[in-house]
């Protein structure tokens, strides 16, 4: 009896433990509205007259100084509960107005984490990024560099490495403030504008946590979107602002996109190519169905080679002016391929040679040096550093190879 009691007020303690575990699931429980959701965030270089609107919540002059000279403004866009749109119903219109659903507050400060104190001292809920969708930094603040901006988000653990960080042409803050006609949220806009884009082959994914990875690798530097706040609240993809370290160092045309996508062989394709033909006075439009690629790398008088194989399937999507063409004829088909591979090389070379000239690998050659000449690598490079300066030097051939896939509903 003692042995079956004993073993009765074991099972009953490790009941109670069982259920005391289950009884714990809310005890750092936040109302959602006691918390401020901050949606997206603008970065801006502060200019002269506005640096004098800081509060000083951080520093005070004479004890504790402030932590740099170069100050920000910064901006949020702050979800008001119950107020964004849950169902189809309610999703965007022309009749949307954000300034229903958000408040944008900005403020000034030396750093990044100086001026989301500053905005914490407006704010009387605690501000709260675990649905922040879009951080977005004028350009002039990423030419100065991103190490402060980096590191602030990188230690916030509440922050999603599948958030957007984006380079904007011009103020950051006026995309806060857009009142796009599609969207009530103009961040879910933003973000949906560049997750469509990876869906219909216009961008590749490039994720804030893509993006940290690719600029802590030795043989790669990173790339952000690149964009613009057109007329109507508009947002264009005006290409990829590719950095050098931290610091942004130029900006692609948003067709080079494409060099990029099929230098990588990223799908899908979604770009078109305008084909002007020799003996013809037609213009072809083709547009890119499918890519694939593969590079080689080799050691050829001391510097890294590499052999880029990029095979290309397109679809013929119009043919403007000129003569009439029939599309059973062999030959015609064989000089578009054959054009438009020998126009493809000369871009695909042109968009290296910009990068090359910035010491800018976004491509991440160098990480295949470091996988297929890994002894190379150890003697004559071994640091992110000395692959900038390498990478200059790297010589390339390029080979294309087109295929027509489908000619239109019109040939017979």
């Amino acid at each position: 009896m003692p042995i079956n009691r004993t073993i009765k007020q074991v099972h009953t303690l490790i009941l109670i433990l069982f259920v005391t575990t289950l009884l714990t699931g809310c005890w750092d429980r936040i109302e959602i509205d006691e918390r401020a959701v901050v949606l997206g965030v603008s970065i801006d270089k502060a200019v002269e007259d506005e640096e004098e609107m800081e509060s000083e919540v951080t520093h005070v002059e004479g004890s504790l100084p402030a932590p740099g000279k170069d100050m920000v403004h910064v901006a949020i866009q702050i979800a008001l509960p119950g107020r964004i749109p849950l169902g189809p119903g309610e999703s965007g219109g022309a009749s949307g107005n954000p300034r229903q659903t958000l408040w944008v507050v900005d403020v000034f400060g030396h750093s990044i984490d100086d001026a989301f104190m500053n905005l914490q001292q407006q704010v009387s809920s605690r501000l709260f990024f675990g649905h922040l969708r879009v951080i977005v930094i004028s350009e002039e603040v990423a030419k100065r560099g991103l190490e402060n901006i980096n590191d602030y988000f990188r230690r916030n653990s509440e922050v999603r490495r599948m958030a957007w960080l984006m380079v904007s042409k011009g103020k950051a803050i006026e995309l806060m403030k857009a009142s796009p006609k599609l969207e009530r949220i103009p961040t879910l806009y933003l973000m949906s504008t560049l997750d469509e884009g990876i869906k219909m082959g216009k961008f590749p994914k490039d994720y804030i946590g893509i993006f940290w990875s690719n600029i802590s690798k030795k043989g790669q530097e990173g790339f952000l979107p690149y964009v613009e706040l057109k007329k109507s609240d508009n947002v264009e993809i005006k290409g990829l602002a590719y950095f050098k370290g931290q610091k942004m160092v130029g900006a692609t045309k948003p067709i080079e996109i494409a060099g990029y996508l099929g230098l990588r062989g990223i799908n899908p394709a979604g770009y078109r190519a305008v084909i002007k033909l020799d003996n013809l006075s037609s213009t072809v439009i083709t547009s890119a169905a499918h890519r694939s690629s593969k590079i080689k790398v080799q050691i050829k008088n001391g510097v890294p080679h590499f052999a880029v194989d990029v095979m290309l399937e397109v679809n013929v999507e119009e043919i403007i002016g000129g003569e009439s063409i029939s599309m059973d004829n062999l030959g015609f088909l064989t000089e578009v391929e054959q054009k438009q591979g020998e126009a493809s090389v000369k871009f695909y070379e042109n968009i290296i040679k910009k990068t090359q000239q910035k010491k800018s690998d976004i491509f991440g050659f160098g990480e295949y040096v470091r996988a297929k000449e890994p002894g190379y690598w150890k003697r004559h490079i071994g640091s992110k550093e000395k692959w900038e300066l390498l990478y200059p030097e790297s010589t390339f051939d390029i080979h294309v190879v087109t295929k027509i896939r489908r000619i239109g509903m019109k040939a017979k």
